[in-house]
């Protein structure tokens, strides 16, 4: 099957790479054309402009950073809806509101195609072995078309209903997530003086009630960030803010109060307003003990 991804940043290009490995043609857009340079070298196609992409490929590949880069990849004389996408699949990824999602599916489907929403649970590494978690949104037939591709990126998909409701599901399930970091960073501080090493701290940590299941995929990273040395960036606390402020922003719509999500947000503004921005989330616990007393 011929693919096309547009947005090619960390996921973007784990993505394509995995799609590949499993015998895909994939031909790849990206703002940034830097980005490009290992995709093509893996033996990926790449097009001029997302119009470009879409008009070469069957499916339809979009993972952005938010709304306005939707916005940016789809509208205009150059974006994917000035191509002839009748009868094509498109499978949008990105991490927005439900309401970006129903927008977007309805531009789509009035030119011909068919539109599933998918974002996912997961990180590069996950992505690179097709063990990601897909949450979707669509028609039944849409999904039923979309499938396939899916379980080859995913070891689990959930359809969750219409389009829109993946969405919320994302929003949902990165709330705890991120939550868990700030609150291992609190609980950190409370133990630090022990001397304990820091991988088996995180594996005592993990063996309790309270252990969130971050501690089974990222405990050693987060270990490895406590003696001071960070992962690389997979989910960096900047998409981490960005995340918390689209789902302040989801809870308005709904009516909703998210206190706790207001104070993690004000914290993890704070480490990026320190040069925190672009370190992996699973570094936060290591910036709440060195914050200055009394800030």
């Amino acid at each position: 099957m011929h693919i096309g991804i547009a947005g090619v940043g960390r996921m973007g290009a784990a993505l394509a790479l995995r799609l590949m490995e499993v015998g895909h043609i994939l031909t790849v857009w990206n703002r940034s054309p830097e980005k490009i340079a290992p995709l093509r070298e893996a033996g990926a196609a790449v097009a001029d402009t997302p119009k470009a992409l879409a008009s070469s490929v069957d499916v339809i590949v979009t993972i952005l950073t938010n709304a306005e880069a939707l916005a940016a990849v789809y509208e205009g004389p150059a974006g994917i809806l000035a191509a002839d996408i009748k009868g094509k699949l498109v499978i949008e990824m990105s991490t927005v509101q439900p309401a970006d999602e129903v927008a977007l599916a309805a531009k789509v489907k009035a030119g011909g195609a068919a539109f599933v929403e998918c974002p996912v649970g997961g990180t590069t590494g996950p992505a690179r072995q097709g063990k990601l978690l897909g949450l979707a949104g669509g028609d039944a037939d849409d999904f039923a078309r979309a499938r396939p591709l899916l379980d080859q990126m995913c070891r689990r998909v959930e359809h969750l209903g219409p389009v829109g409701a993946g969405a919320s599901m994302k929003l949902a399930i990165n709330l705890p997530l991120i939550v868990a970091y700030q609150a291992l960073g609190e609980a950190y501080t409370l133990c630090r003086h022990l001397g304990l090493d820091n991988k088996a701290l995180m594996e005592l940590f993990s063996d309790t009630s309270g252990a969130p299941n971050v501690l089974k995929v990222r405990g050693p990273a987060i270990a490895d960030a406590l003696s001071g040395n960070p992962a690389p960036p997979a989910f960096d606390i900047d998409n981490i803010r960005k995340d918390l402020r689209t789902m302040l922003a989801e809870a308005k719509v709904r009516g909703a109060a998210l206190p706790l999500v207001e104070r993690t947000l004000a914290i993890f503004d704070e480490a990026a307003r320190d040069g925190w921005g672009k370190r992996d989330g699973s570094a936060l616990p290591a910036y709440w003990p060195g914050r200055q007393k009394g800030s």
